[in-house]
């Protein structure tokens, strides 16, 4: 008992080292977890084998498990969705089909293993799966439709592989009755959405009608939370194994989606606990990887490995991926990342012992070996190397850099974020950087006036600075480093002694004088209180973006022709050129270059930015 004390002691231990230095070094953590596992795995020091846990392993992974995928359905709002419905969609049915199918159809002829083994392995491949995304998004930030895209395929094609897999294993590979796949399918996943919407609908009557000490109430908010994920997935397991995950995928999903007190401390929680639990599951299943087994596929396993993730997975995201908000960098990186996580590890591991013990060790080995290879390479090369790839393609949005953490520059980054800007905020006040980070920014403490903490903000890949402190020499200096060392290509500061405002602009800086700004606000209010009132409100549902023309087929074309490509709601207001701005007519014919400015509603603006300018 001591010996297993220290050794989950250990491993935890040992997770949370990766994922701190996983942060630093901005590389998603599963890459080192899965390198951790195989060095004190029985192909490495040894210190862990598939009999240090005992019986135990399957339920710690299980609950481990179920606590992941509650915390990232919990993370997938409505609003995220919405932001690629069409793409969501089709990777969560077409998709998954044809990664079920493309699977099975590569094993059975690369492997030469019987139908029902392939089959199997193909429902236990289809899953990418939080274990491996979020760990991912967390140091790739993609635009929130590419984000999206990659969490819903995560989370629901985990919850397909876990219960298809099971369906077949029992039904077809055990029973031998292929003909009761559906029904057994969809029995049990009626009971776990069922559990789920049960278990969510009792944790909002107990934290809304129950009234705890108010300071007693976020500790109960999330105690409560919890043990509903766990209690949904105890519940769906007892009257069905492998819909637990639906189970909790489903509570988390509700609970995501509705109206919750002390909302952000749960989030808080939950992703804490996850980063440790992950930690245990992905080094403890990694250290069951046995290389003689992945080696003795042969080369059918790499032709196998070489078929999901290079002809497979770019099918797929080619079907599925036809929004029009996906440019083509942000579809192949969607091609060349989808590793495959934990779900399909455990379960594979568990269905090699039941398929042993009957005397199936052929297809015991090509199942296990199969599965890990999968997880193995792509974990190492896809989620390993996603920000390499990311950073390739570019497909990671250029950053918007804050310098000032104060009601300013928190307004500023509300407003950018709202228009889908990868924005950073730079404070010097620690206490400053940790509410921002309690509200949702991402923000990073340092002295904008700064290099190296500039640095830190990633300056290297911002496209715009903005100074938002209330001293002026702090705002120059911070346009100065911008503007003449790293050559930013915007640069905006707050000014707020009206004779500064020369020494900015001599940097080619914007300059806002806060005196004047405030003065011309005040005569709009005057003069014009319809239009003050409706650009002060444009984050409530309307906004008004300015872009470059870069969609090769509008180029040339008039207003008049593309009035069918500009959503209801959205007008075009006016249109820059060469240092010229004016209202277009209907024949106005845009020319490359161009910057237009649309205004109206907040999603029609979006669409015709979109349309208009795709790699934005």
């Amino acid at each position: 008992m001591a010996t297993l004390l220290l050794t989950v002691i250990g491993i935890v231990a040992l997770g949370v080292g990766a994922q701190v230095v996983a942060k630093r070094l901005r590389i998603p953590s599963v890459l080192f977890l899965i390198v951790i596992g195989v060095v004190i795995g029985p192909e490495g020091l040894g210190f862990v084998t598939i009999e240090t846990f005992g019986d135990g392993l399957s339920t710690v992974v299980g609950v481990s498990v179920a606590i992941i995928i509650f915390d990232g359905a919990f993370h997938l709002r409505r609003e995220k969705l919405a932001t690629a419905p069409e793409a969501v969609v089709r990777l969560t049915t077409i998709g998954a089909a044809l990664a079920f199918v493309g699977t099975a159809a590569a094993v059975w002829v690369f492997l030469g293993v019987d139908w029902d083994v392939a089959f199997l392995i193909g429902a236990l491949l289809i899953a990418t799966g939080p274990t491996v995304i979020t760990p991912i998004l967390e140091v790739v930030t993609v635009r929130e439709h590419v984000g999206a895209a990659l969490e819903a395929e995560g989370i629901v094609n985990d919850v397909t592989a876990a219960v298809l897999a099971i369906v077949i294993f029992e039904v077809v590979v055990v029973a031998g009755t292929p003909e009761l796949v559906p029904i057994s399918f969809l029995q049990r996943l009626v009971v776990g959405i069922g559990v789920g919407v049960v278990a969510a609908a009792s944790v909002r009557f107990l934290l809304v009608t129950a009234t705890p000490p108010p300071g007693d109430a976020p500790q109960v908010a999330r105690l409560v939370t919890l043990t509903a994920a766990l209690v949904a997935f105890g519940l769906a397991e007892s009257v069905f194994s492998e819909t637990g995950v639906a189970a909790a995928a489903t509570a988390g999903l509700v609970l995501g989606n509705i109206e919750l007190p002390h909302r952000e401390e749960i989030l808080e929680f939950n992703r804490d606990l996850t980063l440790v639990v992950l930690s245990f599951v992905f080094i403890s299943l990694a250290a069951l990887i046995d290389f003689d087994t992945l080696l003795g596929l042969g080369i059918g396993g790499v032709a196998v490995v070489v078929a999901v993730t290079l002809f497979v997975r770019p099918i797929l995201i080619a079907i599925s991926a036809t929004d029009r908000q996906f440019n083509r960098p942000e579809r192949l990186f969607l091609s060349l990342v989808g590793p495959r996580g934990i779900i399909p590890a455990s379960i594979a591991t568990l269905f090699a012992i039941e398929l042993e013990a009957a005397g199936q060790f052929e297809a015991a080995q090509a199942l296990a070996g199969t599965v890990f290879l999968v997880i193995f390479t792509t974990v190492v090369l896809q989620a390993g190397f996603a920000r390499q790839i990311a950073d390739y393609l570019e497909v990671i949005p250029m950053r918007s850099i804050i310098v000032g953490g104060g009601r300013v520059g928190r307004a500023l980054a509300t407003r950018l974020e709202d228009r889908g800007e990868n924005v950073v905020l730079l404070d010097r006040d620690e206490e400053a950087v940790d509410r921002l980070r309690q509200d949702g920014f991402t923000a990073v403490h340092g002295n904008g006036t700064d290099a190296e903490s500039l640095r830190d903000a990633e300056i290297e890949d911002a496209k715009i600075v903005a100074a938002t402190t209330a001293d002026d020499d702090t705002n120059l200096l911070v346009s100065q480093l911008a503007r003449t060392k790293f050559e930013v290509e915007t640069v905006v500061a707050r000014v707020n002694t009206p004779d500064n405002v020369d020494a900015f602009d001599a940097l080619d800086v914007r300059a806002i004088d806060v005196s004047s700004a405030t003065a011309w606000s005040m005569d709009n209010q005057i003069e014009r209180p319809a239009l003050s009132r409706w650009m002060t409100e444009l984050g409530e549902g309307h906004d008004a973006q300015e872009v470059t023309i870069t969609a090769e087929d509008v180029v040339g074309s008039t207003i008049r022709e593309l009035d069918a490509e500009i959503p209801d709601g959205c007008i075009v207001a006016v249109i820059a050129r060469e240092g010229e701005t004016y209202v277009p007519e209907a024949d106005t014919v845009l020319k490359e270059g161009d910057r237009v400015t649309f205004i109206g509603r907040y999603e029609a603006v979006h669409e015709a930015v979109t349309r208009f300018h795709p790699h934005g």
